[in-house]
């Protein structure tokens, strides 16, 4: 029941948030919200099962451009344009990872960026189907049972997915699954000797955080009522590695902060510094990796101990002191 509160209350403050802010800090705002989709995720993939892949930003892509052509070309209803571009991420999902898993480290990464670089040359590629080099625009999101979700309303629809991801992937980091996933990531011979699949464990983390990605994407498709190879570049690959690290990679809350902090930081820097907030966004992530290698979340981490310690001696001094 406390679990349950804690995600209403969440729920009512980041939807309120919604209902107060301009058009330029909603869109802001939304993209912001998605970012910690993706990244919560992504922290699953690599921070938690230790795969490094480069494929999480392919498949957002994917669902972004699935559900937009089965709605506007294919003229699916939005319901089943919903199932049928989880199932085409499902689909792909495994048609990567059965192969990509079997490879380790280096060699894996390397696979799936090749997949992501694959995915950006069909949208290039694409004719009419894809738009191309322009992508898909001037379509909006089809009314449901005669309503149009639009505004803050679209947000709602937003933090409802990404509380939805968090749940399902705490959930799962609690669970068997999770527990065998820390453990191939750790020592994969260890993990065999205590009777896990390696490569099913893998497999099946590769393919539950790619289909949350597709999720992901379907709701991005509407935000800006258009998408385009430029939004699911290489460059967007390793901005969500790089905010998973500097957040903490492997803690939940390290992803929301680091992503937070990386995704804000050049909108707040560009106005005061311009172009050279580039600079300052490298800097930054360089002194976090060398001088806080646990991620932003290490230095909560200090903070709160160091609270505890205190009141432990507190305490203790305090229990001297009634003492005869």
């Amino acid at each position: 029941m406390k679990s349950l509160a804690r995600y209403i209350v969440a729920a009512l403050v980041l939807s309120g948030l919604a209902f107060v802010l301009g058009s330029y800090q909603m869109d802001v705002y939304r993209k912001l919200l998605l970012w910690i989709t993706l990244a919560l995720s992504y922290n699953f993939l690599f921070g938690i099962c230790g795969q490094v892949a480069f494929s999480h930003i392919a498949f957002y892509g994917i669902g972004a451009y699935s559900v937009v052509i089965f709605i506007t070309q294919l003229a699916l209803p939005l319901p089943l344009a919903v199932i049928a571009t989880v199932a085409v991420c499902l689909a792909l999902a495994l048609i990567v990872a059965i192969p990509a898993t079997r490879l380790a480290g280096f060699y894996l990464s390397l696979a799936t960026l090749a997949f992501a670089q694959l995915f950006i040359v069909v949208l290039n590629e694409g004719g009419v189907v894809t738009g191309a080099t322009g992508g898909l625009t001037n379509y909006s999101l089809p009314a449901i049972f005669g309503v149009t979700v639009t505004g803050p309303w679209y947000t709602v629809v937003i933090v409802f997915v990404l509380l939805a991801t968090f749940a399902t992937l705490w959930r799962l980091d609690r669970s068997w699954f999770g527990r065998a996933c820390r453990a191939v990531r750790d020592n994969p011979e260890a993990a065999v000797a205590m009777g896990v699949d390696v490569r099913r464990t893998k497999v099946l983390a590769y393919t539950i955080t790619s289909a949350l990605a597709g999720v992901a994407g379907m709701v991005y498709a509407f935000v800006d009522n258009t998408v385009n190879p430029a939004i699911f570049s290489q460059e967007a690959v390793f901005q969500l590695l790089f905010m998973v690290v500097v957040g903490g990679a492997g803690r939940p809350a390290g992803a929301i902060i680091g992503t937070t902090v990386l995704y804000l930081m050049p909108l707040l820097l560009s106005p005061l510094i311009g172009h050279h907030h580039a600079l300052v966004f490298g800097l930054f992530m360089v002194l976090v990796v060398i001088f806080q290698p646990r991620g932003l979340i290490g230095i909560w981490d200090r903070v709160v101990g160091q609270c505890r310690q205190g009141q432990g001696r507190q305490g203790q001094v305090q229990l001297r002191k009634v003492q005869p």
